[in-house]
């Protein structure tokens, strides 16, 4: 039998809040029988949800509502609005957790402000200098662990280098790998490449970390030689967003060819569960959020744009996360 677990919830964290996130709330609750929640966010919003829980066979005493009186906009300036907003959903999210009433917080608000709140009512982890976002590639041959992803524009060496070993463990614990190849994101492959910084992490990587196999160019993102690959958040983000629009763009593209003649139409009926087939393995909503590494406790946040499934995936890997320790286990192996 799983381990029970109770997660906080951002009720109010998303592009189409608060709609998808009590959907997904909802599949994650009938996905996982050990599963508690704490919904965070206006009282209309999760008081009626927790009763409507509350009068299921399947879901009683499983939901908790606890209402606030705030919500952080994506547009807003992540840290002063977590500083003004202290009754927002995201706030009293990670208040909740830093008081042990829940092991992990998920929301797909805003990635700033979820930083921030996290970082400052959570903690960072003993021994993590700086923490990092992490999202996984859905990558063709296998999983791909990229980070940072956001959290960290500015990097010295030494970041890059726990990047690496936070990416490593995550790689290990909750992908599977045995024996994860560790990269570094860099401009070629020599050891010479790059900026000053760029050479001096790889050093500092080669010196320090187990499984670090060398630099990574962008076309090795997906290519299937690296299992974790270790940037800036500034570059990671690009990166990501890169992908995330070529591939959109390219199913756009790919439909368009196919609808343009009776022949395509025709011949598109047979290779569309193939082309579904790969849209789903290469979909952001499959993998549900990017975990937030190297705090206290595990924080999974969210795309913008996540629906229910999305939803229910990212409350899932808040769950893995908990019950694979990894918080604990990147505090032991840094500290």
């Amino acid at each position: 039998m799983q381990t029970p677990v109770t997660i906080v919830v951002d009720a109010l964290g998303g592009d189409n809040a608060p709609s998808v996130v009590l959907a997904g709330a909802a599949q994650a609750l009938r996905d996982d029988p050990q599963l508690k929640l704490i919904l965070t966010g206006f009282a209309d919003v999760v008081e009626p949800f927790a009763a409507a829980a509350e009068m299921d066979a399947v879901q009683s005493g499983r939901v908790e509502a606890v209402a606030t009186t705030e919500a952080i906009g994506m547009d807003e300036h992540p840290a002063n609005a977590v500083k003004a907003k202290r009754d927002s959903s995201i706030v009293v999210g990670c208040k909740l957790v830093k008081e042990g009433r829940a092991q992990g917080f998920f929301s797909a608000g805003s990635t700033g402000a979820c930083m921030a709140a996290a970082t400052l009512f959570i903690g960072r982890a003993r021994g993590v200098a700086r923490p990092a976002i992490a999202t996984v590639l859905p990558a063709p041959a296998h999983p791909v662990v990229l980070l940072d992803v956001g959290a960290n524009a500015d990097v010295k060496a030494d970041y890059l280098l726990q990047f690496g070993q936070m990416g490593r463990i995550y790689a290990q614990r909750l992908l599977g790998v045995k024996a994860p190849r560790v990269g570094l994101l860099n401009i070629g492959a020599e050891d010479t490449k790059g900026s000053q910084l760029a050479q001096e992490a790889f050093a500092l990587m080669q010196e320090r970390l187990t499984g670090f196999v060398g630099n990574a160019e962008g076309g090795d993102l997906l290519g299937g030689d690296f299992d974790v690959v270790v940037t800036d958040g500034f570059t990671g983000n690009v990166a990501l967003k890169a992908i995330e629009g070529t591939a959109g763009m390219l199913f756009d593209q790919l439909r368009e060819v196919l609808s343009a003649s009776v022949t395509r139409k025709l011949g598109s009926v047979l290779i569309m569960p193939g082309l579904r087939q790969l849209k789903k393995m290469l979909s952001a909503d499959e993998v549900g959020g990017a975990p937030l590494l190297g705090l206290k406790s595990a924080v999974i946040i969210g795309h913008g744009s996540s629906g229910p499934v999305a939803i229910a995936n990212g409350i899932a890997a808040t769950v893995q996360s908990v019950r694979a320790n990894m918080a604990q286990v990147v505090e032991e192996a840094l500290s």
